[in-house]
């Protein structure tokens, strides 16, 4: 019985395939070959967009993990997203220093070049969307970091787009968030950073021009150690005050992008600091900062020039300093030789000046090259050779170089695509003259030789 019900479904099946047979029969030779030869083409064509689109992308790689709600005409997607970044891996230290640093660098150790010179850690999120009955796209976000022996919750947010029909691009959020970060790859800077928790918008339109403004405030925090407790010896305890709540110092932060002046792009910032009176009387300051970026795309790559003025401030309006001044500019950028030979390439200064106490005023050079060489779409070879040198007002310099040859394995050809296997040898040497005449001693040489292999990956 069962055989005699199935044998209806086979024949329709056997008579499936011999009309298929019988239609492709009707092609000739050259007309296979044709078809063939368009679908390679395309194929190609299309991987080749894609490559180019990808050395047109800005200099940094923002590997910051997007909310699920980007436009309004974004599908909605299925069931949660996630998204993150993360590098992890073993890092073996034959000399004087585990990772390459300059005493006085602006940014540590990554300052001087971040290929084979960072450490481990990961940032983890998961996206949920939805969407009204009105159209307007809703998303909530939640993000766990780990860069040290604790796990902390940095996102915790919700966000609307297509709220507004003058204004549908418009994103409006409130919560904690990763906020105002613009970050340069190479040397792994935020020269600008105001994470925390409040609200503001995103992307609002004003006559073909993007505006964001956000208010948000400082988070309360601790630092957590190991204390030795009777009831329990390895407990981890905070130092200090810790809750979920503000600390009491906060920003006013201001963006303006999509600016043209004739083929450069132009993007503004401007931001205000202030403190609540959750801040001693005595400490509380005032800051202010600006900043814009010009860069300019074209066929082989990117440059950028990037500058930012602080006022009582460094890189985040949250943390004061009276009387400080501090500039920060650099020129970077991508030349591609070929469609698998590039080279990133930074100039960074950066200039620290206390009227009041002017033991730590000192200025940052630094310049970082990073040719890369792609042998197929798996395999490919950098090589990353950084200097800097930090220079005293007070007498002294201290100064260094770094050379990373670093040996990958990736999904697909380009810096931009991970996830990616990289195995490296790290090499360096660093004279902190200045660092010892302050300290008294006369042990100012140190050697590096570091051997590592590393996962790195954003999705």
């Amino acid at each position: 019985m069962k055989i005699n019900k199935k044998l209806p479904v086979a024949l329709a099946v056997a008579a499936t395939l011999c009309s298929g047979s019988a239609l492709a029969q009707e092609f000739t030779q050259e007309q296979i070959d044709a078809i063939v030869a368009k679908a390679v083409d395309k194929a190609l064509a299309e991987r080749e967009a894609k490559m180019d689109a990808a050395i047109n992308k800005k200099a940094d790689v923002v590997v910051e993990p997007q909310s699920a709600a980007q436009t309004p005409d974004l599908a909605i997607p299925y069931g949660v997203k996630f998204t993150g970044y993360a590098r992890y891996g073993a890092h073996y230290q034959s000399g004087d220093q585990k990772y390459v640093g300059v005493d006085g660098s602006y940014n540590g150790a990554s300052a001087i070049g971040r290929l084979g010179n960072e450490g481990n850690g990961g940032e983890f999120q998961l996206s949920k969307a939805f969407k009204g009955d009105n159209g307007a796209i809703w998303d909530i976000n939640v993000m766990f970091d780990h860069w040290g022996d604790e796990v902390n919750l940095k996102k915790a947010y919700a966000g609307v787009t297509n709220l507004l029909a003058s204004n549908p691009n418009a994103y409006f959020w409130a919560g904690r968030d990763f906020h105002q970060r613009p970050q340069q790859g190479i040397n792994d800077y935020f020269w600008m950073n105001h994470d925390g928790q409040g609200a503001g918008v995103k992307n609002f339109d004003i006559g073909g021009v993007q505006f964001d403004v956000a208010a948000v405030g400082s988070i309360e925090s601790c630092s957590p150690e190991v204390l030795e407790d009777e009831s329990n010896p390895s407990r981890i305890t905070c130092t200090g005050s810790s809750n979920v709540g503000d600390k009491g110092n906060y920003a006013v932060t201001s963006k303006v992008h999509g600016m043209k002046v004739g083929p450069l792009d132009l993007e503004i910032y401007a931001n205000y600091g202030f403190d609540s009176k959750a801040v001693d009387r005595d400490e509380r300051l005032h800051a202010w900062q600006g900043g814009a970026v010009l860069s300019h795309t074209y066929d082989s790559g990117i440059n950028k020039l990037i500058a930012r003025y602080s006022d009582n401030s460094d890189n985040s309006v949250f943390n004061k300093t009276d009387d400080l001044k501090a500039i920060y500019t650099s020129f970077e950028g991508t030349y591609k030789f070929t469609q698998q030979t590039q080279v990133d390439y930074l100039l960074a200064f950066h200039d620290y000046d206390n009227s009041s106490i002017k033991t730590d005023n000192r200025r940052n050079y630094g310049a970082i090259v990073r040719p890369m060489h792609w042998w197929n779409d798996v395999h490919s070879t950098w090589l990353e050779l950084g200097y800097q040198r930090v220079d005293y007002d007070d007498g002294g310099d201290n100064h260094g170089w770094k050379a990373t040859l670093s040996q990958n394995i990736s999904i697909a050809m380009g810096p931009e695509f991970r996830p990616m296997l990289r195995f490296y040898v790290t090499g360096g040497e660093v004279d902190n003259k200045r660092t010892a005449r302050v300290n008294g001693t006369n042990d100012t040489s140190l050697d590096s030789l570091n051997i590592g292999a590393m996962w790195e990956a954003w999705w």
